[in-house]
């Protein structure tokens, strides 16, 4: 009898498409307030196009840093960890060994099913300190390279997102118009990008759209009501 193939259909988003994520729902937001509060103010539009472009290189840069030093932090704490794990390991081996005993018998297996895969692990040491990283601990090894990458990421997308919301101001005269053809451009950029980000963290298409203007539009209109009083 044909059997029909068993296809497992996983998504784990990137930590690219992380980084994105993060760099264009805060560029397409914070400069969106900013250029609101400025319009509500009565700004010109050289200041409010001059507060943007600065708004959007101090927020990409610290983005990006921020981006940066998590990711070194990361890998800083798994060199920690793997070199105390090691010590353990050389150390501790009976302990070590009935900690894997443990890990496996979560799992379901019994004391003699994990009787020689612990043995065979107490040959390997590196496997040994690998299992213990991945299943103790719960930690993967991370990229060498993913911090510059993911400083670059954030930033980058920081900046794309942020000059949406600046456009109008750059093309029209008037602040007043700009204003209103920002906030249309803007919130309908936010509601695709939540809607094409669902499809990334297996979420609600609409109601990520829905939550990603929603949180636009809030953020706006507080800066806007904010100048407004001042």
């Amino acid at each position: 009898m044909p059997q029909t193939p068993h296809l497992e259909r996983h998504f784990s988003a990137s930590d690219t498409v992380r980084d994105v994520i993060i760099g264009m729902a805060d560029g397409l937001t914070v400069p969106f307030a900013l250029a609101a509060g400025l319009s509500s103010a009565a700004a010109a539009t050289h200041l409010i196009i001059t507060g943007g472009l600065a708004e959007i290189a101090a927020g990409a840069i610290a983005m990006g840093m921020g981006g940066y030093l998590a990711a070194r932090s990361d890998a800083e704490h798994y060199a920690a960890e793997r070199r105390r794990e090691y010590h353990e390991v050389a150390a501790t081996p009976a302990a070590e060994s009935a900690e894997v005993r443990g890990i496996l018998q979560s799992y379901g297996l019994t004391a003699e099913e994990s009787t020689p895969i612990v043995t065979a692990l107490e040959r390997r040491p590196d496997g040994w300190v690998d299992f213990m990283m991945r299943f103790e601990l719960g930690l993967e090894r991370p990229n060498p390279r993913r911090a510059l990458a993911s400083a670059a990421t954030i930033g980058g997308a920081y900046i794309v997102g942020g000059l949406v919301p600046l456009a109008p101001y750059m093309l029209l005269p008037a602040a007043s118009s700009a204003l209103v053809v920002s906030a249309a451009v803007t919130l309908t950029v936010l509601g695709i990008f939540g809607f094409v980000k669902a499809g990334f963290t297996s979420s609600p298409r609409l109601r990520s759209a829905v939550q990603s203007m929603l949180l636009g539009g809030l953020a706006a209109a507080a800066a806007f009501l904010l100048a407004r009083l001042v």
